[in-house]
Formats: C-alpha cells, structure tokens, sequence
C-alpha cells in the first residue's frame, strides 16, 4: 500500500517534532528533505544525485534530478552532455549543474520506513548538538532537577530540556535518592560524545556551597561579600574564606544570617554538613590562625619559598588536638583553604625543635670549621643553618658578631670556602663513580649534591631527568580513605628543593633533550597565570 502526506501534514509533523524536541523547525525540514531523497535514489537509482526540496510556507514537496553538464559523458545517472544540457538551458557550460523535475513519488512501506529513520537519526543529532549549545556554556551553574533513575550508584537526573548524571563519587555519603525525587546539583563539565553530550552534575565540588551562599545571601550575590576560597570534605564538615568590600558590612554576619537562617539553609541543603565561615585576610599568616579556629594560636613561621607554614599552639587545653581536629580534619581543611603545607607544633615541641636545631648546626660548624664549640654556639645563635651561607654572607656582617673581629671573620671564611670545595671535588668524584653524564650539570638548577642522588636513583643523562615526573623527585603524599596520610618519599628528599623548582628543572631537562622548545614552556607559564575568574 503506498504512503503519500498532504502539504499540510509535512508542516504539521515538523511543527510537532520541532515543538517536542526543542529544535529549529528548519532543521525537522532540512531532515525531511534528506530522507525524502535517500528514498527517491532508491526509486532512481543511488547514483543518481536527487534533490528534495519542501517549500516551509506551503509544504510544496519538489523533486529534481542534478547532472553535471560534461564534455564525454561517463555515467548518464548524474552526467549530461554539453548538446542535451544546452537544448534544457542555452546557455549551459561544462561545469554547470542542470536541475532535471522529477515527479511525485508513490511511497511504500519500506521506502517510508527508510525515511523515517533518517529524520529519527538528524533530529535526533540536532537535538543533542542542541543540548550540548545550550549547556556548554552553564558550566558553573546550580541547575534543580528530578531524580529519572539511578544505574550502580549514579544518579540520571532530568533536567527538562536535557538529562545529567550525577556520579557515585560527586555525590554526598550516604545520600540516597529515589525515582521522581527533587535534587539541585552543580554542573562541573559538558563533554560532546559519541552517544551524546553528557552533562556531569556534582553535590561534593568546593564551588556547590560558594553558589548555595551566593543564592541565600544578597551581598554575595551583589558583589559586596566576595568568597575567597573553599574547602570541603563533603558531608562532613568544610570552612568558607569570605571578604567585604565595604567597611560596614560584616561579611561573617551576613553569610551567617539572622538567627543563622542563612548558613542553616546551606546546611540543610548539604545534609547538615558543618559550615566554618572564616573571615579572609590577604596576610597569610592572619588567614591561617582564622582557619584553625577554634584552636588558639600562639607564634606562626612562614616559610615563602616553600609555601609552608608552622603554627605554634599552647600545650594546655588540649590546643593541639583541637587545631589538627579528628582525623586530621581541622588542619587539612585549613591547608586546603589557604593552599599552604600546615605543620603544627606545641610551644614544647617547637622549644626541643629550636634546641635541637642549634645543637645539630653547631656540631655542623666544628666539624666543617674545625672550630671549638663556643664558636659554633655563636655561628648558631646568629641564625646561620649551613657552610654555604658563612662562606656567601658580607665579611663586615660576619666581623660584626660580638667576639669576633675582621682577622677572625676572614679566617672562618677562608676555612669555609676551603671545606666546601673539598666537599665539591668528592661529589664530583662520586658522580663520575656513579656513571652520571657531565651533560646533566648543565642544566640550570642542578646542584653536585643533586648529581649523586640522581646517580644513586639511575638518573644518569638529560632524557633519564626529562623523563622524570615532579613527583619523582620531590616525592608526594597519599590520603586514605580514613584521612590517614602516606608520604613517599622522592629522588632529591632531604636537598629541600621546593615542587616548583623540581618542575622548572624538569622542563629545562626537557628542552636541552629536544622534546619541548623554550616558547612551550613560555606558552604554559602563561596559560598558568590567566585567571580562572571563579573562587578558589
């Protein structure tokens, strides 16, 4: 039995389909055209080059044949002679394409059946190249969904105009959800893939709460309360960095609420999950002792290059257990928030620390020096760590410690100089001992100290560094489920080398072995620098 639609019909089904899918109207036209050619070729031929065309005011369906108009023709589906084209349309030339009318088409049930699952298949494309336009740019955004079914743990939520998942892992522990369900989630990213694009929802990211307070406190979301970082372990607990940029408003106030009708709003959205909202500081010391709280804090250290920092607690009230929290929560969370290291210690700990310090570089001095130990002490307590600095510091500072004259300045030094040479040519000799190449030196921040733990490693040419990761040789920590932490150890421990200096000699390891060039590197520093214009 053939199939035939009227004009009115072909507009009708692509208003629906448009209306259903959410899709420009052209493009079910577009589609149909497609599937109403692909059956005519099979009427015609596959090599014939037929053309559909329906007219979106009218629903006029127009069929044609397109030959290429040829000198000699070689297949007369798709080709034309310059005679027979001319006597169509005179003024023909080789090269011009002639549209030859066909007419109507009879349409049965497997011609039909095709067509239909060509308009399936680009509707289908169009719909997803939709939702993929329309959600790219949400990325950052709180989107409220329903609950459509859960798969091994993960979530598929219905988001009306498209479906999310939100994974196991992004979800809080032990939070369940069921069918038809109301969530409100955050969406980290929107990938384009083969089945589809897939939208990743998440109820655990550090950005989900900054938005939850940007939605319940007006000053946030005028500008006037800026949140400065977050740090979440979720479902748990987390801590919140914020600031005002007017002097009037209290920025803790104002995501507290009255009464904390503000902040409890967030909690109860993230399953009474425990908010610490901590005024941000732009000095990092202020910020740290703000993030410990409530642990009280007597003395921090700041150590720059590394971008660690020591705080020093009371050793009555139980201070210490306070600030590093159960589990090492309190602390963790605090390092997360201010993206430094955090080492506490209690006034007693850090006392034994200092003495054992100045005895350890005492011992350094008279044994390098070959000086008595009242030297030594005095060397210590004038805050010199190594050899390195009293041979590199100004004669007149060094001739200006009391008990010591210029005579006594330049013979420390002189003794200095001469042991850290001696010191030089051994480890030269290890390293050649140990087969390390002399092109390894070469590249810039290599130390001889540094050569002989590589040579002790089997890092012994440029491509053996280059191919090193920046945790190779500065080691990394592992966190355990149970907020246990695992150091392992790297290649340079102990040489108190800093992760960004590991990486800079890694990268220039890397261009003196030809696998990146100098403009790379320039490329990535900068890439590295833009801001990401979002929260920490």
């Amino acid at each position: 039995m053939a199939v035939s639609a009227n004009r009115l019909e072909l507009l009708q089904i692509a208003d629906a389909v448009a209306r259903e899918k959410s899709i420009d109207r052209g493009i079910v036209i577009a589609a149909m055209e497609d599937a109403i050619a692909k059956a005519a070729r099979a009427r015609y031929g596959s090599e014939t080059d037929v053309h559909a065309e329906i007219d979106p005011r009218k629903g006029e369906l127009r069929l044609s044949r397109h030959m290429l108009v040829v000198d000699k023709v070689e297949n007369a589906s798709n080709q034309i002679s310059l005679d027979d084209a001319r006597r169509a349309n005179p003024g023909a030339q080789i090269g011009d394409t002639i549209a030859d009318t066909l007419p109507p088409l009879e349409y049965g049930r497997i011609a039909a059946q095709s067509a239909k699952q060509v308009i399936v298949q680009k509707v289908r494309e169009a719909e997803r190249d939709r939702q993929y336009q329309e959600f790219k740019d949400r990325i950052g955004d709180i989107v409220n969904g329903t609950v459509k079914r859960v798969e091994y743990g993960s979530v598929i939520v219905d988001l009306g105009r498209g479906e999310a998942i939100i994974r196991r892992d992004e979800m809080l522990p032990r939070e369940v959800f069921r069918n038809g369900d109301r969530v409100r989630a955050y969406i980290f990213d929107v990938r384009r893939e083969t089945r589809g694009p897939q939208i990743f929802l998440s109820r655990t990211h550090p950005q989900f709460m900054a938005k939850l307070f940007a939605q319940e406190v007006p000053e946030i979301y005028d500008g006037i309360v800026e949140i400065k970082a977050v740090a979440r372990d979720p479902g748990s607990r987390a801590k919140i960095g914020v600031v005002s940029r007017d002097s009037s408003v209290d920025p803790v106030g104002a995501c507290v609420g009255m009464r904390g009708s503000r902040v409890q709003a967030v909690v109860n959205e993230l399953q009474g999950e425990k908010i610490d909202i901590i005024p941000w500081s732009p000095d990092i010391a202020t910020f740290v002792v703000n993030a410990l709280a409530p642990a009280e804090v007597t003395k921090v250290v700041i150590d720059e290059d590394r971008e660690r920092i020591e705080v020093v607690v009371p050793d009555t009230n139980n201070q210490l257990s306070l600030a590093i929290g159960r589990r090492g929560q309190n602390v963790r969370l605090a390092s997360q928030l201010t993206g430094w290291d955090i080492d506490i210690l209690t006034e007693q700990e850090e006392s034994e620390r200092r003495q054992a310090d100045f005895e350890n570089s005492t011992r350094v001095f008279m044994e390098s020096l070959n000086v008595d130990e009242v030297v030594g002490q005095l060397l210590a307590s004038e805050g010199f760590t190594s050899v390195e600095e009293l041979a590199l510091v100004d004669l007149k500072d060094l001739a200006g410690i009391e008990g010591f004259d210029e005579e006594t300045a330049t013979e420390l030094q002189t003794r200095a100089r001469e042991f850290l040479e001696q010191q030089e040519a051994e480890l030269e000799a290890k390293r050649k001992e140990l087969g390390v190449e002399d092109a390894l030196k070469t590249v810039p921040g290599v130390t001889s100290k540094m050569l002989v733990k590589f040579g002790e490693n089997d890092v012994k040419t440029v491509d053996d560094l280059a191919g090193c990761a920046t945790d190779d040789l500065v080691g990394w920590t592992e966190r355990k489920d149970g907020g246990e932490q695992t150091k392992h150890a790297g290649i340079l421990d102990g040489l108190d080398v800093s992760r960004d200096d590991a990486e800079a000699m890694v990268m220039q390891a890397r261009v003196k072995a030809g696998w990146i060039s100098e403009a790379d590197i320039a490329k990535k520093t900068e890439e590295d620098e833009v801001p990401e214009g979002q929260p920490a």
